[in-house]
């Protein structure tokens, strides 16, 4: 009693000593928190500045956030959907910047397109499709942003191309001390490699300039086959010139966890009276296949009504043409989960194609003793990266994005955690790497392992922003 006695009078004594309205104030004014598409990182921020704009008072604004930040220590992330899922955008008791789309110019000559680094991926779309161009790469959704793809060097399912990044020409990217330079593969070269999938860490990218394909028409072939034949099935089908775009699907269902494989591919057509439709966005049957794929979750049975919706019903009824901006342009919303007590956690696995047969065995092992609700995998063809420094894909891969549906609850992140050591451990002994935009679930020493470059990405960051400005809760758990 006397040692809480003595704890009540000091907190007393030091509430008494600071003005009355510094404690009014404090009560009045709760902590700023901000979350990512996990809604596990609820992050408390000094700062919360959203650039509205990119016009010509955006770059002052910009340094005058920056130089304000360094004065009070305080760390400093960008950001712009925040899909991510383990904090990547997130800098705990910082600065956090979310970028507004902004604005975009068409190079035909040079086969590009130059827009600001905030642009949603439905805005590019939006300006390319009425003059007959379409990205080379994007995500396989329309809502996140340009610089963010290029920050997390993420890929797509167009064939038979590498990440997003070997599209990028050429970018400019203001440092922690406000200074603005261009990088490209030869110009500032050793940045640029690191900024790409360098996840916001050198600095603020401000623009892109980023190759464009023309946009044609598309007709989907369906194949169905034992799993361990899709590294074959999906070699063969890049390897056609036509072939434009490219994906598989496993089976996810108890009876037949990971047996058997879909390969869709699109086929370049062309358009009958020379004019292609312009992009649309969704559709009924969207609309259907995202009803059957929430109706999986929790429900074996749900997940064969699926698996059988995708091989059989699909085909039957896809027999057109689509625009590839047209299947470019779905928000990653069309399959968010409305339960508010589950989330949506995503992996991902970049398996060498003869080491197929081992990744598949080793998640029939691993992820049913787990307990996890496996909703999905898809399969996507990525070419070799040798630009970025920290490459997932130094040679080809198998690209295999899972997704899960856990429960909000300390338990089933525990289970999560578990798992992904598990399988991560597993992938790494094959060969394979693993992506880092998820749940920060790796041990540090597989970190180190799947990217053989962490030690130097690590100097280098220290040298080109020697306060560690640009900070996020990536770097505090992975590279600090």
């Amino acid at each position: 009693m006397k040692e809480l006695t003595r704890r009540s009078l000091i907190v007393g004594a030091g509430s008494a000593a600071l003005p009355l309205n510094r404690l009014q104030a404090y009560a009045a004014e709760p902590r700023l928190v901000l979350n990512d598409a996990s809604r596990l990182n609820p992050t408390p921020v000094a700062r919360h500045w959203m650039a509205e704009t990119q016009d010509g008072a955006f770059i002052e604004r910009l340094r005058q956030e920056l130089k304000e930040a360094s004065t009070a220590k305080r760390p400093v992330a960008v950001g712009a959907a925040r899909h991510s899922l383990g904090g990547q955008s997130l800098p705990r008791d910082g600065t956090a910047i979310t970028l507004a789309p902004s604005r975009f110019y068409l190079l035909p000559e040079k086969g590009v397109y130059l827009v600001g680094a905030g642009t949603r991926w439905r805005d590019v779309i939006e300006a390319l499709d009425p003059l007959g161009y379409s990205p080379a790469v994007m995500q396989s959704n329309n809502d996140f942003g340009v610089a963010s793809t290029f920050s997390v060097n993420a890929h797509g399912w167009a064939v038979p191309h590498g990440p997003f990044g070997t599209t990028v020409r050429s970018i400019r990217i203001m440092l922690s001390d406000g200074t603005i330079l261009n990088c490209s593969r030869t110009e500032n070269a050793e940045l640029f490699a690191l900024a790409l999938g360098g996840y916001g860490l050198f600095g603020i990218i401000l623009d892109l300039e980023v190759e464009m394909v023309p946009n044609t028409l598309l007709k989907p072939t369906f194949s169905t086959f034992p799993a361990e034949d899709f590294p074959h099935r999906l070699l063969k089908a890049t390897s056609d010139p036509l072939t434009s775009m490219a994906y598989g699907r496993v089976s996810v269902a108890e009876a037949n966890f990971l047996h058997e494989a879909i390969l869709v591919a699109f086929r370049r057509e062309p358009a009958p009276d020379g004019t292609i439709p312009p992009a649309a966005s969704g559709s009924e049957m969207a609309l259907l296949m995202r009803e059957i794929y929430r109706a999986q979750t929790g429900w074996d049975t749900g997940k064969r009504i699926r698996w059988f919706a995708e091989t059989v019903v699909a085909p039957s009824l896809s027999s057109g043409t689509f625009t590839r901006n047209t299947l470019l342009n779905s928000p990653v919303s069309e399959l968010a989960g409305r339960n508010r007590r589950f989330t949506d956690i995503l992996h991902e696995y970049f398996v060498p194609p003869e080491k197929f047969a081992e990744f598949l065995s080793l998640c029939r092992k691993v992820i049913p003793r787990s307990g996890q609700d496996l909703l999905n995998i898809t399969l996507r063809y990525v070419d070799q990266d040798d630009l970025s420094v920290l490459a997932y894909s130094p040679m080809k891969r198998i690209a295999a994005v899972m997704s899960f549906s856990q429960e909000m609850s300390p338990e089933a992140e525990a289970g999560m955690m578990r798992m992904t050591e598990e399988l991560i451990d597993g992938v790494l002994e094959i060969g394979g790497s693993f992506y880092l935009p998820y749940r920060l679930h790796a041990r540090r020493d597989q970190v180190r392992r799947a990217y053989p470059q962490y030690d130097a990405f690590i100097e280098r960051k220290r040298h080109y922003d020697p306060g560690l400005l640009f900070r996020n809760l990536m770097w505090d758990a992975y590279f600090s």
